[in-house]
């Protein structure tokens, strides 16, 4: 299913453009969204209204197949080879690109925020006007998911629950030994719970480049990976973020552990930030803000006397992030769930992750991924909510 590009219509007829044009890999998510295509090499793609791909020859085919662009034409159609020799292989490019451009009539580009400086200045000297899209219009219609892209990260999350499930059953089998947690013999590390977490996600046709899995103190700072042995009676947060392999559509979700006996401060802030995931839940709606839906956290937190950032915008503990943020091709997109956050709209992914840190106690924090329908929300997360796992 193509995207719903009409946005992009309106903000090229606004601006009096011809087109919308990306150079880049199809790591960058704009790219792929915009090309239908995957290739591990930059390309170009155009945007008129249709989808025109600027691909080189080793791609030409597979392009042709795969993108359900409108039209697909390769480098040397535009006499690269020729060009090269003459005047060598950047200039090369800008004239290709420019006469790719001509052949669709399109003498006006706007550009992602982030693109090329190389190819933006060489274009222009081949009389292309060339105007850098600070609004990222692309990012903002990637926040509105179709069903189908729901769909790619339902199934994302359900590899992330299969890990979840691993992760979880390593620490539960896990003995006390010398003061830290053993598995088959062997210290159970935080290294050794990503190493596993990575196998059961491949296994599902995902993967990561990162994951968290922290302990006591590291449990503290909401981006610490966590490293060495892990520890019974204390917190561990586990934040697996998959990604699929075909998709290329993220997931994400957060669980906290303690195998043994949490100390009474960690059981009131697990019961606590259970409640302020409610009370996001309950403010998320078509209409509603990010904004509005992160108040609803702070206000549970501040009520039971722990700082936030928007109380204390210099606070180390407490609450000391946002609420949450939109999840597609990128783990992190809009919409925010924070202060400033958009307005909500059906068919916007976004997770919910309240959390309570401080060094002295370690750190708690639960998370779910929801998608806005048009009448609230659905919960895309279906893995229990679990603290103490003996």
């Amino acid at each position: 299913m193509r995207p719903d590009l009409s946005r992009l219509d309106t903000f090229l007829d606004d601006h009096d453009a011809d087109g919308y044009l990306v150079d880049a890999d199809a790591e960058s998510s704009d790219q792929r969204y915009l090309s239908g295509f995957d290739a591990p090499d930059p390309f170009v793609t155009l945007y008129d209204g249709d989808v025109h791909l600027l691909v080189s020859s080793l791609e030409y085919g597979r392009a042709r197949k795969e993108s359900g662009a409108a039209s697909v034409a390769r480098t040397v159609d535009y006499g690269y080879g020729k060009l090269r020799a003459e005047h060598g292989p950047r200039e090369a490019s800008n004239r290709v690109l420019a006469a790719f451009l001509d052949d669709h009539d399109v003498a006006s580009v706007y550009t992602p925020a982030r693109f090329p400086l190389a190819t933006a200045d060489g274009i222009r000297e081949q009389d292309v006007e060339v105007t850098a899209d600070t609004d990222d219009v692309v990012t903002e219609i990637r926040a509105t998911k179709t069903d189908e892209e729901v769909e790619h990260v339902r199934v994302a999350q359900r590899a992330n629950e299969q890990a979840m499930a691993r992760a979880e059953q390593l620490i539960r089998e896990s003995v006390v030994r010398d003061g830290v947690l053993a598995h088959d013999g062997e210290d159970l590390t935080s290294e050794r719970v990503r190493r596993e977490i990575e196998m059961e996600l491949l296994r599902h046709d995902h993967a990561l480049d990162e994951t968290i899995v922290a302990c006591g103190a590291d449990a503290a700072d909401p981006h610490d990976r966590g490293s060495g042995p892990l520890r019974p009676d204390q917190p561990i947060i586990v934040d697996i973020f998959p990604r699929g392999k075909d998709s290329k559509y993220y997931a994400d979700m957060t669980r906290t552990f303690v195998k043994g006996e949490p100390s009474e401060v960690i059981e009131e802030w697990y019961d606590l930030t259970l409640e302020a995931m409610d009370a996001a839940f309950d403010a998320i709606e078509p209409g509603a803000t990010g904004e509005d839906v992160h108040n609803a956290v702070c206000d549970v937190y501040e009520a039971a006397g722990e700082s936030t950032l928007r109380s204390d915008e210099a606070t180390e503990t407490g609450f000391i992030h946002s609420t949450g943020h939109g999840v597609g091709l990128d783990i992190h997109e809009r919409p925010s769930v924070a202060p400033g956050g958009d307005e909500l709209e059906p068919g916007h992914v976004v997770t919910v992750e309240p959390g309570l840190y401080d060094p002295d106690h370690g750190g708690v924090r639960i998370e779910d991924l929801v998608v806005v329908t048009e009448d609230g929300f659905v919960n895309l997360t279906g893995y229990p909510k679990e603290l103490v796992v003996d």
